[in-house]
């Protein structure tokens, strides 16, 4: 159980399930103010362009801050892979899902613990890009 308490964890196996179970209708994405627009349509886009994040060496890997928590900065950050990912493309996206988080967070009167994502970096495991273990000192936050 301790395995689920984890966020890193949860966000993963969250991703995972959004991306194995749906697909991103282009169409969708383009409706401005909508539902459609919503952070969690962006975070399956976001999946689909980073896909498994295949690796050769870590020179392939980086990092990138995702999503934006109400009282500022990152909601975490997530691990791609140059080798197969378009970065223009996944950098929009990102950008687009932090805009949209912000706007939920406003509209929803989110509130959160506050503490400051630090970067975890990245590394070439078994042929994939990984995120670093949580810095010390970083609490655990809801990922919504």
């Amino acid at each position: 159980m301790l395995l689920l308490r984890q966020p890193r964890f949860l966000c993963s196996l969250a991703l995972f399930l959004m991306a194995s179970a749906c697909a991103v209708n282009p169409a969708i994405l383009s409706k401005a103010g909508s539902a459609a627009t919503s952070s969690d349509a962006l975070l399956i886009a976001i999946q689909a362009e980073v896909g498994d994040a295949a690796c050769d060496g870590p020179q392939q890997c980086h990092s990138m801050a995702i999503g934006s928590k109400p009282c500022g900065g990152p909601d975490g950050y997530l691990a791609w892979s140059s080798k197969r990912t378009h970065e223009q493309r996944l950098t929009a996206l990102v950008e687009q899902h932090a805009a949209a988080r912000k706007a939920e967070n406003v509209r929803n009167d989110v509130l959160s613990s506050c503490v400051f994502e630090t970067n975890p970096g990245v590394r070439c495991q078994a042929a994939r890009c990984t995120l670093g273990p949580r810095g010390r000192g970083s609490l655990p936050d809801d990922p919504r």
